[in-house]
């Protein structure tokens, strides 16, 4: 599904990654540990083809990942992140947007089961989006990515916002999907209390268990 093979990545002649090879199968539920600003996120970077390595090759279901693929490579993966990035406007407009898109045409949108799921108010609907709290904007990220129907799942310190029921009920629910992949950036130990997570050190470069 993910192979990073031999992957070298320097920023400002600061290597962050050196001689990195890993892979990550279909159905996976991945966590990558390590400290705070190691890089971890750059791994998720280099698979949506944000940045390139110095050397080596990242390859996406058997294809590398190069400036003809990215694209495809993208719609496949619904990326979350801490930042939670939802624009302007109220909760209903990005919601019909995202419906209406030509893209999205095939998808079947649950809203109601979502919001509900995450605990997500109805009164949240007519708001701006501004004027939710860090937690409510990072559970309509979710919902969103949720509804795009993608089968691979970048997330990224998406708890980080969310109480102690909400993180439990969050990383339940994307590991207990068995055919989706998942690759965890995080470190909250809600996300490796689970036995089919497998967890990788960046810092030492290998598999934890």
């Amino acid at each position: 599904m993910i192979e990073f093979e031999n992957i070298d990545l320097s920023f400002n002649d600061k290597s962050v990654i050196k001689n990195l090879s890993l892979k990550i199968n279909q159905g996976d539920k991945v966590v990558i540990s390590g400290k705070s600003g190691c890089g971890k996120s750059s791994l998720l970077s280099l698979v949506l083809g944000f940045i390139t390595p110095c050397e080596g090759k990242v390859f996406f279901d058997g294809a590398g990942v190069d400036e003809k693929t990215v694209w495809d490579v993208r719609k496949r993966i619904a990326y979350i992140d801490q930042d939670t990035s939802l624009g302007s406007g109220s909760v209903h407009d990005l919601l019909d947007f995202v419906s209406r898109l030509k893209v999205n045409a095939h998808l079947n949108f649950a809203v109601d089961d979502l919001m509900k799921l995450f605990e997500l108010n109805c009164e949240v609907i007519p708001k701006n989006i501004k004027e939710l709290s860090g937690g409510e904007r990072q559970r309509l990220a979710i919902v969103i990515a949720v509804l795009l129907n993608r089968d691979v799942f970048f997330l990224d310190e998406i708890t980080a916002s969310l109480d102690k029921h909400l993180k439990r009920k969050v990383a339940d629910f994307f590991l207990n999907r068995e055919n989706w992949t998942c690759v965890i950036v995080s470190h909250d130990p809600v996300w490796t209390e689970n036995s089919a997570v497998r967890v990788f050190d960046f810092e030492e470069n290998k598999w934890k268990h």
